[in-house]
Parts: C-alpha cells; structure tokens; sequence
C-alpha cells in the first residue's frame, strides 16, 4: 500500500472516530435529556420526578407545594445472582396517562370512592444483558404509589429477590408513630418519638424484654406516620402485597433513608418471581391536614377492582362472643386438662375428666344465642369449640387439630339449629396454631362443614411459629396461603377476618369477603395489662390504613378484678370511648367484646351500641391529630341517621363541633354518651353520662373528652 493509500485510509479512519464521538456526545446529551421525566397530581400540590444517575441507578424524588418530601431516593432490586437489576439502565420509553373513575365499596367508610391519578410509566433496558424492568407511578392528590414491573423476556424467566433496594430519603428528623420491626407481629404499643430516637429507644425497649427480636435497632414496620416540621403528614406503605413479601423499613437515623427490607423465607430469601410479574405498591401518602390522612383511599385504589361477580352473600356483621370469658376472665379453651388418647385419625375424649372451666359448652352457647337474638346481634363467636386445644403447642397438633369434630360438650347441630331459630348465625373459629400445611389438608373439609350448618363467616389465627418450614408470618409464603384461604372461601360464600395474619394492604377492595383482620394490638391487651392511652388515636392513622381491623371494643367493665381475681388493673380507657370506637375503629366486623352480664348492668350505655351501623353512606372527619385526638362522623348506609365518635390520648380534648353536615331545614335529635366531669382513664373509667338534646345543621356542640376519654353521639332525625 501507496503512502497516499496508508493517509487516504487514516483519514478516513479518523473521520469515522470523530462521527462515532460525536454521535456518542450527541446520543449522551439525548439521554440525559430525556433521563428526567415528571408528572404532578390532579390538582398540582404533589410533584414525582424520575431520573436516571450517570451510573444508570434509578432515580425519584417527591415534592409537595415545591416543599421536598421525599428527597432523590435509589431504586433497584438486587437478585441472587450476578446480574443485578441495580444500575447501568437506560430508558428505553416513556409514557403518561390520566385516570379519573368512581367506584363503590361492597362495605365502606362511604358508598362512593374516587379514583383520580395521573401516571407515569417508564421501561428501562440493561443492555448489558438484555433485561427489562419497568416503573409505574401514580401520582394522586394525597400521595403516590409506584411499583417494579417486570415484562416476560428472554434472559430473565425467572428470579429470586436478595434484597429490593427501595429507598424513602425523608427531608429532615420527623415526628413518627412507630413500631419496631419483626417478621411475625404488629401486636406492639406504638411509639411517638423523632426519627433519631428511633435507634435508642428500640435498644432499650429490648434490654426490656430479652426476647424480642428485631432484625434491626433502626427497623419499623408500615404503615409509618410521621409529621414534618412544616406541618406535613406522611405515611409510608404499601398496597395489593399479592405473591411477594411483605415491606419493612430499615432507617438510616444519621441521614433519615429508610430502606425497604423484606420478609426472609426459611431460606434468607426475600421473593421467588416469574415473568411477567411485579411487585406490590410502594406508597407515600402526603397531605397537609390531619384529616385528610384518615379520608384518603390511597391504598384501596391501588388494588385491582372486586374479583367477584356477585357479592350478595358478602355483608357486614356486629357481633357478640364467648371470648372475653377466656382472654380477660382466665377461663380455658379446652374441655379437658388431660391428654386425649390420640390415634391417626381419631381422638378418644371418654376417659379425660372435664375440668368444668370450659365456657364453648352447650348450656352458656345458649345463653350467648339468647342475648344476641334479644338485642339484635346477627351472630355468635364460639372458640374453643374443636378438639385440640390440650395439646396445641405440642407435637401432636399436626393433625389433632380438625376444624371438624366438636368437644363432647358442644353439639354442633343443635346449638347451630338453635341459633337459626332465634335468627342467628354462629361464627366459626378456626385456630391454626401455626400448623400451616394441617389447615390447608383440612380446610376444604372445613368449609364444607360450614356451608352444612350454616357458618357464612370464619375468624381464623396464627398463633405461635409457621410450620412444617420455619417460614415467617409475613414472607412469601404465608401472604400466598391467607389469600388461597380467601379466595377458596368465597366458593362457599365465607367471611374470612384473620387474625395473626399479615397486615392489610386494601387487598379487600378486590376480595371483599376479606372482612376483617387483626394485625396489631388488640383490645385484648387490655387484659394483659393494657394499651398505651393514645393506641386508639395512632391505630387509624398506621394499621387501618390498609383495611379494617377486628379491634374487639366494648369492653364497658373496665376493673379486669371483677371478671378474673388474679388481675388488679382496669383497661386503659373509659367507658365512653369504649363507645366512640364503633365509629374512630372503622370495620364491617364490630364485636361487643364484653360479657353479656356487663351489658346488662351498664344497659343505658350498651343503647349506643346496639344503635351504631356497620355500614356508611358517607364520613366526616371533623378532628385529627395523631397520638391526640381523633372525631369523625358517620352516617349509616341507607338512612338519614347520623353517629359520631372521639377518642382522645393523655391529655383529653376539647371539642367544638359544628354539625353543618346535617340536612338543612331538619330536626334531629341527639344522644350523647360522655365522660362524666371527674372521668379518668385511670382514676374513674366508669363515670359517664347520657343526655339528649334537639339538633340541626346549625347547632354547635361543646364536648370534652377525659385522659384517655372520649364520647359517642347518635343523631336521628325527628319524623
């Protein structure tokens, strides 16, 4: 080759190199350009932005009125294997969208629900290996939900999760209601204290209690409430956890990141995926009133819409039930202290000794039917009524445990025969104990039991460790066996609530016969030593976010002394609020808790509860405050009744009450259930009075509520 060859070559070599760096330069700035992507809620308070790292991190911030809520936050899911989906992405298109619909509940806090978002969704490439992975975003009035989606593709079938690597970059030191983390409970007192404190005081809180076991001195679980110091309330969750584990958060106290931590298997994995997939909702709530947090559906729009075609048989239920005898009065479960001869298929009760301690017996079931059916309660809870009980923490519960052959002194065709022929129902009970795999084995069995003596709804528990595997209450696992446990129930037009289950995540909006769950601190902890005073003013704003809870109020007797000797302490609330729950506790699952001889003796007070609805037409939240104070009004699901509520924390509260929702040019008559002046929570529990007054839309009512007080008002209309 010619030297004039060899330059002419070199050139044009040259040429080519110069072209390709410029058209890197230019498809550089192209990305960068377009690496940025924003969309804003309906009415333009809430802003997401999107963006990628020079590194190709994923990238989103939120900001509310300009004011940074959630700072720029890393994105990412770390696999079991090598290739990670964690940076080196590009985007590969973008869209947005509105939607705008109205949609009604089966059961609600109202019979119209808006679903209102602007979205935005963003398919990213690694081309490093030829993976895809999606964003979507949708950005409402009151928050944000976003998901990780994953399309069928090629080179990623299938995956297991190491650790999804969502972060929450909070804006300074908040305010927060909190409780610790833990992969198999909610059932804690919830903490008031800054995102700093967090680490201190869940250190101490375990030299405390040696046993707890949080996997993190800096671990919270959702739903998280906090308040910034511009008077903003945020709340961190999430919605539609189907097939995925459920999310904790892992604070970095130094710079205020939370980091999602997810639910572990047996195995120290967090998920086990398959295309096309993705993953729950990860939620931000953000509004600037108190009572918008308790009116926002954030999470319930997230969840797909009611999967069932007919929901005729789905209806909400006030009960009654044998329980308070056992888990405030001391008394047993089982029929006997001895062991039953126990066989491969059978169980041998005729040479134990009843120890005449067994409230699930024929003679008080009557009693509780009696009640129920007298003061207009459609059912009956009945646990403790299957053999079992002797040994359910022992090693012969793998099979022991039925959920089909009664005790020798419950005759379950003729208490349920009864009980129709007063016009109520008896609700199952079906407590697993933990033994998965045997409820499974058992459970088509079971419901068809039900369906033979009329059972429509079930309360089922998860007491003590998962087995056979070692799996956690709220891994992978266990999410996917409650909702197999829903779904195969509504084939026998079931009711599930679900104690010791997985927190909600609104996941009733698509499977309404998911009536009720338990999830958090109960009022049985009341006879265990009782709930922090503000419990009741945290719970709406944390745990009820994401569905209703059985919370079992009621309790009118609030000396545990009188109903088990052992105890000397009174339940951490007066009696009035006791009332005011079937209103602030919003459920379609309302127990009377206490025992009927109680009721009896406080029958003035029980009026309220035997008034109060289930079901809404419509809900006004009139006062709000975390840990202090809550009031909202509620008017009953095809009526022109009104019913109100308030509770209050440790410092009470005064209420000034406008009642303007009420019908213009109407009278109504109004019964209000108070503290009584020398109220307290601890000093005077039972004092409470009733009075009654004429009311109409221009009538202001002045009520205070004691230390851990409160107060219930029914409002009808005067015909």
């Amino acid at each position: 080759m010619s030297n004039i060859q060899c330059s002419s070559v070199m050139i044009r070599t040259f040429n080519r190199f110069i072209i390709s760096a410029i058209c890197a330069m230019v498809a550089i700035s192209a990305t960068s350009q377009v690496a940025s992507h924003s969309v804003a809620s309906p009415d333009g308070n809430l802003k997401l932005s999107f963006s990628l790292t020079d590194e190709g991190v994923p990238t989103y911030k939120i900001d509310y009125k300009d004011i940074p809520v959630v700072k720029t936050s890393r994105l990412g899911m770390e696999l079991n294997e090598e290739n990670s989906l964690m940076d080196k992405f590009r985007i590969n298109k973008v869209s947005t969208s509105s939607f705008d619909e109205t949609w009604q509940p089966v059961w609600g806090e109202e019979s119209n629900i808006r679903n209102h978002y602007n979205e935005l969704f963003v398919e990213l490439e690694k081309p490093s290996n030829g993976r895809f992975m999606s964003f979507r975003f949708r950005v409402y009035d009151d928050g944000v939900g976003f998901r990780y989606e994953f399309p069928q593709q090629q080179f990623l079938p299938y995956f297991t999760v190491k650790a999804e690597h969502t972060e929450f970059a909070m804006a300074g030191d908040h305010t927060a209601w909190w409780i610790p983390g833990d992969y198999d409970t909610q059932e804690y007192d919830y903490t008031e204290s800054k995102l700093s404190e967090i680490r201190g005081l869940m250190e101490a809180a375990k030299c405390d209690n040696a046993s707890q076991t949080f996997f993190s001195p800096t671990g919270v679980q959702t739903s998280l409430q906090m308040k910034t110091a511009e008077g903003l309330y945020v709340n961190i969750h999430e919605a539609a956890l189907v097939d995925y584990s459920c999310m904790h958060l892992d604070l970095d106290d130094k710079n205020f990141v939370f980091r999602s931590q997810l639910t572990p298997d047996a195995q120290g994995n967090m998920a086990h995926c398959q295309t096309p997939c993705s993953t729950p909702w990860r939620t931000v709530m953000v509004v600037d009133d108190a009572r918008k947090a308790l009116a926002s559906r954030l999470i319930l729009n997230l969840n797909e819409p009611c999967k069932y075609a007919d929901t005729s048989w789905i209806k909400p239920v006030k009960y009654i039930g044998v329980w308070w005898e056992m888990i405030g009065g001391g008394k047993a479960w089982s029929y006997t202290n001895d062991l039953p001869s126990v066989h491969l298929g059978s169980t041998d009760y005729s040479k134990c000794k009843p120890h005449g301690n067994h409230p699930a017996n024929n003679a008080n079931v009557r009693k509780y039917i009696d009640f129920a059916a007298k003061h207009g309660f459609s059912q009956v809870l009945v646990e403790g009524w299957n053999i079992g009980w002797e040994d359910w923490f022992g090693h012969e519960k793998d099979y022991v445990f039925d959920f089909q052959t009664p005790y020798p002194d419950f005759d379950i065709k003729a208490l349920n025969d009864y009980a129709h022929s007063k016009g109520v129902r008896l609700m199952m009970h079906h407590e697993t104990s933990g033994s998965v795999r045997n409820y499974e084995r058992h459970l088509e069995a079971a419901y068809n039991l039900m369906d033979k003596y009329g059972y429509n709804s079930v309360k089922s528990g998860y007491v003590g460790n998962i087995l056979p595997r070692g799996e956690h209450h709220y891994g992978q696992w266990m999410n996917n066996h409650y909702l197999y446990c829903v779904t195969e129930a509504a084939k026998h037009h079931i009711m599930v609530n679900a104690h010791e289950a997985v927190r909600p995540t609104g996941l009733c909006r698509t499977y309404p016969n998911l009536i009720g769950n338990e999830s958090a601190r109960g009022t049985e902890y009341e006879s265990f030593g009782g709930n922090k005073a503000f419990h009741t003013t945290v719970l709406p704003f944390t745990r009820l976010q994401g569905g209703p809870m059985d919370y079992t109020p009621g309790i009118l007797e609030g000396d545990m002394n009188k109903i088990d000797p052992s105890k000397h302490h009174h339940i951490n609330s007066t009696l009035a609020r006791q009332l005011a729950l079937y209103v602030t506790m919003y459920s379609p699952l309302q127990m009377a808790a206490d025992i009927p001889d109680n009721y009896e003796k406080y029958s003035d007070a029980f009026q309220f509860i035997k008034d109060v609805a289930i079901d809404w037409d419509e809900s006004r939240y009139l006062e709000a405050e975390p840990g202090q104070y809550i009031t909202i009004a509620r008017k009953a699901k095809g009526t022109d009744n009104w019913f109100m509520g308030c509770t209050a924390g440790e410092n009470g509260h005064q209420s000034t009450l406008k009642l303007d929702f009420l019908d213009k040019g109407r009278k109504y008559e109004a019964v209000i259930y108070a503290d009584a002046k020398d109220a307290d929570y601890q000093k005077n529990p039972q004092a409470y009075t009733i009075s009654k007054c004429k009311v109409t839309n221009k009538s202001i009512l002045k009520l205070k509520a004691a230390r851990g007080g409160g107060y219930a008002i029914s409002i009808k209309p005067i015909n």
